[in-house]
């Protein structure tokens, strides 16, 4: 999945997950509950565990708010571009070679970057599945009987292992573990 994909949520309450969707969406559906949680809150693209503010205003009056913020006058200097300036450390021979190549350094690593995710893009995501799915995985079923043996079958890639250790897991999050995990097994 790509970092470009809105972000989407899954909650759980104890072991069934309860909402789904954008943020805006699960705290709509959150409100909507008559049971106090406490709730899991995990990124689907990620499998981390979020903390979810329940005070969070509505989309509706967020907007409100917002548009009386545009009103501020705008600073001196260049728009914001989506360029992320950071700090990378490299040897000499290094920022040589790159200070010769067409366009400079920033030209030449953007190049290179995106060669690197061209050619490992296939075990990228079978790594990024995993974790996903580890993370997900460590925070609700960690106490789950098999969790270890399904650790040890999502890493080594045996599919149909991880699936028949999970099996007897509750439902829902034995549905969510095989979308999360999905993309990995594909990829292999």
């Amino acid at each position: 999945m790509s970092s470009d994909t809105p972000t989407t949520l899954t909650v759980f309450f104890d072991f069934q997950r309860v909402a789904q969707g954008s943020k805006a969406e699960v705290l709509d559906q959150l409100r909507r509950r008559d049971d106090p949680g406490p709730y899991l809150v995990f990124d689907d693209r990620t499998g981390a565990q979020l903390d979810l503010d329940m005070r969070e205003l509505p989309p509706e009056l967020r907007d409100h708010e917002a548009e009386h913020r545009d009103d501020a006058p705008r600073g001196v200097g260049r728009p914001k571009l989506g360029v992320v300036a950071r700090e990378v450390t490299l040897l000499p021979r290094h920022w040589d070679w790159l200070g010769r190549q067409p366009g400079g350094a920033s030209v030449a690593l953007r190049k290179l970057v995106d060669d690197a995710r061209r050619v490992n893009a296939e075990r990228d995501t079978v790594r990024a599945a995993q974790e996903a799915t580890y993370r997900f995985m460590t925070a609700i079923a960690g106490n789950l009987p098999g969790f270890e043996e399904a650790t040890r079958a999502l890493f080594a890639g045996e599919e149909q292992r991880f699936g028949n250790l999970i099996e007897t897991w509750p439902a829902d999050v034995r549905a969510h573990l095989q979308k999360l995990s999905a993309a990995g097994w594909h990829a292999q």
